[in-house]
């Protein structure tokens, strides 16, 4: 029994495992399942008597199960445990809540980002096309852009005259003249 005691029950379920693949009838399983058995016997130093005295020692008494977990008390505990579970519950329905919120905002942000992307694909064909009318319109020649410049050259041109015209009638007006003496006009 002394033995059994230095086991790690998780190391006896490893070693009931593989000795359970040594006896299956598949000879690749049983042969990868024996080189195991022996390399985890020589890493942990154990020899074949051990192993057969474990054996022995387990047989008459397996090592005890893990013990399960103890419920709550009735009587005076299950006040307390009465309380803690409708705590749970009141935790619970305000988890609840607070996930269908969280869901209902979700949704309202997926239809939002979904009516953006829709005004975005609107703007973005608006702009292809407002881009496509400009390059057509500078691609063609613009006859009035021409006429536009023969226009401003006339009417630069008459203006530039009739300036001129206004500055020699001025420069006449304020030409003194020679004074017409009596003697002269008779």
């Amino acid at each position: 029994m002394a033995m059994s005691d230095k086991f790690d029950p998780k190391e006896l379920k490893i070693l009931s495992d593989i000795l359970a693949l040594v006896l299956e009838e598949h000879p690749g399983q049983s042969a990868n399942a024996l080189d195991a058995l022996r390399n985890r016997a020589r890493r942990n130093g154990t020899t074949g008597g051990a192993l057969k005295n474990l054996f022995t020692a387990i047989a008459p008494s397996p090592p005890p199960r893990a013990q399960p977990r103890p419920r709550a008390p009735r009587g005076a505990g299950a006040a307390a445990s009465a309380t803690e579970m409708q705590a749970a519950r009141v935790r619970i329905s305000q988890l609840t809540e607070s996930l269908n919120r969280l869901d209902i905002d979700l949704r309202h942000a997926r239809a939002r980002a979904e009516e953006l992307r829709s005004q975005l694909y609107l703007t973005q064909q608006a702009r292809a096309e407002t881009q496509a009318a400009l390059s057509v319109m500078q691609a063609r020649p613009m006859p009035r852009r021409r006429s536009i410049v023969v226009l401003a050259f006339a009417v630069g041109a008459l203006a530039g005259i009739a300036g001129m015209a206004g500055m020699e009638f001025l420069h006449a007006l304020d030409t003194p003249t020679a004074p017409y003496s009596a003697t002269a006009l008779k």
